[in-house]
């Protein structure tokens, strides 16, 4: 009798063991915000999202912005990362959990996003581009792609993808682990 209930229980875990998500890997993400010497220095507010082959946002990461701001004012200017804004940005409710956060100071930002849960948690293997789009207050404005693969074949991590901006953003780096 007990041996035919560990062989139910093992036939169980084996069964739940394949229902799990196929993909777990983290997005690993590093930003350079630069240091720019003008006289009237804001953060920038900052957008991170995933862009689908068709061009179509396929999840939105990380929104850097003023959340603290009084009335609210903070999400006034979210549609002046342009690009974002309209793929997907007009379409959330503010302060999104998980993706909402205040900007960040100049220097680089590391992050990691979980395949297993999270906005990549039902994202499909294949090519997609990272986008990080910045704007700045008495600034300028600047998005930055970066291609990578979710989900390359066999699980392999692939190897680090960079490109740098000129003005707001420094060099972004992707990397699938």
């Amino acid at each position: 009798m007990k041996r035919s209930l560990s062989l139910l229980t093992f036939s169980a875990l084996g069964a739940g063991a394949t229902a799990a998500p196929a993909m777990a890997a983290d997005l690993n993400v590093t930003i350079e915000v630069p240091r720019l010497t003008v006289a009237e220095y804001h953060k920038p507010y900052v957008a991170i999202w995933v862009e689908a082959p068709d061009a179509s946002a396929a999840a939105t990461l990380a929104v850097w912005y003023d959340a603290d701001s009084k009335e609210d004012h903070g999400t006034k200017w979210l549609k002046d990362m342009r690009q974002w804004w309209r793929k997907a940005g007009r379409t959330m409710t503010f302060p999104a959990d998980g993706i909402s956060g205040a900007t960040r100071a100049p220097g680089p930002q590391k992050l990691v996003f979980s395949g297993a849960k999270g906005p990549l948690k039902d994202l499909k293997p294949g090519a997609y581009t990272l986008v990080v789009e910045a704007a700045r207050e008495v600034g300028g404005h600047e998005a930055v792609r970066v291609p990578f693969v979710w989900g390359a074949p066999g699980g392999k991590p692939g190897k680090a993808a960079t490109a740098k901006g000129t003005a707001e953003l420094g060099v972004v780096t992707v990397a699938v682990k």
